[in-house]
């Protein structure tokens, strides 16, 4: 065989190899670098709901699944471990999938269904309430309403006044529903129950007992206070009416309005006094008769005695 002939097959050889192994090299690391690098992904252990979870019950070992979630990804207030999370009351509704918080879990041992839902220092009053004071049964749970009461002030028996006495109120329940309808369906509600201070309860309980209730329903985050001085019946008649005819330009005349619009007697123009004219002066004397006496260059008037008397 010929000697060059074989020195060009083998190098031939060796080219043909270096080239296989640089590309099986590239080939590799393309192949198992997304494998590499999820093998260095930090994942941690999180509680979420293996099921919707409503509000009102409490969490079970059936309605929750532990999944690997990247650390980097892992939400403040979830879970690890479902010990932590079983037999607390639901706050809020969870959604399937969605990873158990904190804030829509009450503490153990706070009671299940209303129980939970209440913040620690605040209250659940409940009020009965008809079709008409329940906004026409549109207070649903979440919403938040204005109280007034309607009565007659003590010492003044014969006066009936309006007066707000609480202002964005929270209700907790319509009737027995601690959750508002899922299609914004009204709830026939004889009893509402609102979440409150201490202090306002106290307010609410005797409003209930010594007046009427009626709830004014509120956008939820129009969080203002408004101060208002009340309805009687007497300014309720001394409304005064501006704008269009549909009414929303009306006002009540308050206290200050009352007393500015109240009508004043006019001046009246007293005429001043008559002042007395002055005395006609006194005629003047007569002119006695007289004669001129003219001596040569002398010339005299001579008055005739007794003339004057005569005239």
């Amino acid at each position: 065989m010929d000697r060059r002939f074989l020195t060009v097959l083998g190098v031939s050889l060796v080219f043909a190899l270096v080239v296989s192994s640089i590309f099986y090299q590239m080939s590799s690391k393309a192949g198992t670098s997304p494998k590499a690098e999820a093998q260095q992904v930090d994942t941690l252990d999180i509680v979420v709901a293996a099921k919707p979870l409503s509000v009102g019950g409490a969490i079970k070992a059936d309605d929750i699944k532990v999944i690997k979630i990247a650390q980097s990804a892992f939400p403040k207030g979830a879970f690890s471990k479902p010990e932590d999370v079983i037999d607390r009351p639901i706050i809020s509704n969870i959604l399937l999938d969605e990873p158990v918080l904190e804030g829509r879990l009450a503490p153990r041992g706070a009671g299940n269904g209303l129980a939970g839902m209440i913040p620690p220092g605040m209250r659940a009053v409940s009020v009965r309430v008809n079709e008409v004071v329940g906004v026409a049964g549109f207070v649903l749970p979440g919403m938040h309403v204005d109280v007034l009461v309607t009565g007659r002030p003590p010492g003044d028996s014969a006066a009936t006044i309006t007066k707000t006495v609480l202002q964005d109120i929270t209700v907790l329940t319509a009737g027995a529903t601690v959750q508002a309808d899922p299609r914004g369906q009204p709830i026939n509600a004889p009893v509402v129950t609102l979440l409150v201070t201490p202090a306002q309860a106290e307010v609410l309980t005797l409003a209930g007992n010594e007046a009427r209730i009626q709830l004014v329903l509120r956008n939820g985050s129009d969080n203002s206070s408004v101060e208002t001085k009340g309805t009687s019946v007497k300014r309720l008649y001394n409304m005064t009416s501006k704008g269009s005819n549909n009414g929303a330009g009306s006002i009540f005349r308050d206290d200050d309005d009352e007393e500015r619009q109240r009508p004043r007697p006019r001046p009246v123009a007293t005429a001043p006094a008559a002042v007395a004219p002055p005395p006609p002066p006194p005629p003047p004397p007569p002119v006695p008769d007289s004669v001129v006496v003219i001596r040569g260059n002398q010339k005299t008037v001579e008055v005739i005695q007794g003339s004057a008397q005569a005239k």
